[in-house]
């Protein structure tokens, strides 16, 4: 008989936090909770979050009458140490320690994934894994490069969500992730585009670093020196929170939630229409830049995340990209299966767990020093 297995997936957003708990691959329930980002903007650091998703995810489990003394593993989102490679790794006390020091220096909310995960495999005697954290690093090095010596480009993005439906696309049509190249767009309280080619995501922007379309929670790219007179009248530590939570529609609106600034855009205010227009078109650049990346060898652009709940976003970047390549949209997200099939292998025996090694996969240009 086959042995059964209770995993707990732990998502946490920008805006959301995102529940599930497997019985092997079969979801016994699925819980979104959506998290205004002034109710967030009320915990000083990303970190001191951690209590209150807690009870949220407890409360969830309790409502669905679960006991997560039950659950046998706990799997979190991860991201914020030192880059990693893709793959299944198991939470560990380095790991775990990196994540909350944000060793790979980005302070983004997926991280409380594996803090999350950890608390809970720590209060109730169990494992705890993480799964192609936002960290996962496969960049080209001409993606690395900056003009200031010694500042290097990471990779910073939404790779769980983009390589589940790469992977997903990918096989729809007939084909592997491995043999095609791909724009991947994840679009909601984050907004990442990548370039895919040949299942490596070799660039895409730094969302959550202030690059890139400016979103419900961030600033995206701003020129230099205007920043810097901005800094001068305001601070350091003021720009590192809207780099991530504090940006975009809140800076703009006092509010990130999506669904009260399109609607504001359909009722034909023109400020609301002005930022969401504006958004979108900041995404078609971002995917222009990619199809340069690829060579304008592009299989497919895939729309995903959130906000693709929205069909005017489709339709402008339809009418801006759609010469580039064929247009796919997944709303929403695949990551949680996309987390949980690969634990349950290694569950299972049928594939090994990494173990994180403390240090940024890669080590410098190759024959090059700066």
């Amino acid at each position: 008989m086959e042995k059964k297995f209770k995993l707990l997936i732990i998502n946490p957003g920008s805006t959301s936090t995102k529940v599930s708990l497997f019985e092997n691959e079969t979801v016994l329930f699925e819980r979104s909770l959506f998290h205004d980002a002034p109710e967030l903007l009320k915990f000083p650091h990303v970190n001191d979050q951690i209590p209150f998703r807690y009870g949220v995810i407890l409360d969830m489990l309790k409502e669905e009458g679960y006991d997560p003394a039950d659950i046998d593993v706990f799997v979190g989102r991860g991201g914020s140490a030192c880059t990693q490679p893709g793959g299944v790794t198991r939470i560990d006390a380095r790991l775990y320690d990196d994540t909350v020091a944000a060793v790979g220096g980005s302070e983004h909310p997926a991280k409380l994934g594996v803090m999350l995960a950890w608390k809970f495999a720590n209060e109730f005697g169990r494992a705890s894994y993480t799964l192609n954290p936002t960290n996962v690093d496969e960049y080209c090095d001409y993606a690395r490069l900056t003009g200031i010596r010694g500042l290097y480009r990471v990779s910073h993005s939404h790779v769980l969500n983009q390589k589940a439906v790469a992977d997903f696309h990918a096989e729809s049509i007939g084909r592997r992730y491995e043999d095609c190249n791909f724009i991947v767009a994840h679009i909601d309280g984050g907004i990442t585009v990548s370039a895919h080619d040949h299942g490596k995501m070799v660039d895409g922007n730094m969302g959550a670093d202030g690059e890139g379309a400016f979103t419900p929670t961030r600033i995206g790219s701003v020129p230099v020196l205007p920043l810097l007179d901005y800094i001068e009248e305001h601070s350091v530590n003021d720009v590192r929170l809207m780099c991530s939570r504090a940006g975009g529609f809140v800076s703009l609106f006092g509010t990130s939630d999506s669904d009260v600034i399109h609607d504001m855009v359909e009722k034909g205010d023109p400020k609301a229409s002005l930022v969401w227009n504006t958004m979108i078109y900041q995404i078609c650049k971002m995917i222009g830049e990619m199809s340069a990346v690829l060579c304008g060898n592009v299989d497919a652009i895939l729309l995903t995340g959130g906000l693709m709940r929205f069909d005017d976003i489709t339709e402008g970047i339809r009418k801006r990209c759609g010469w580039i390549a064929p247009i796919s949209v997944y709303p929403g997200e695949m990551e949680q299966e996309a987390m949980a099939i690969p634990v349950l292998r290694v569950l299972r025996g049928e594939a090994e767990a990494q173990t994180y090694s403390g240090k940024p996969v890669w080590q410098g240009f190759d024959g090059v020093t700066f």
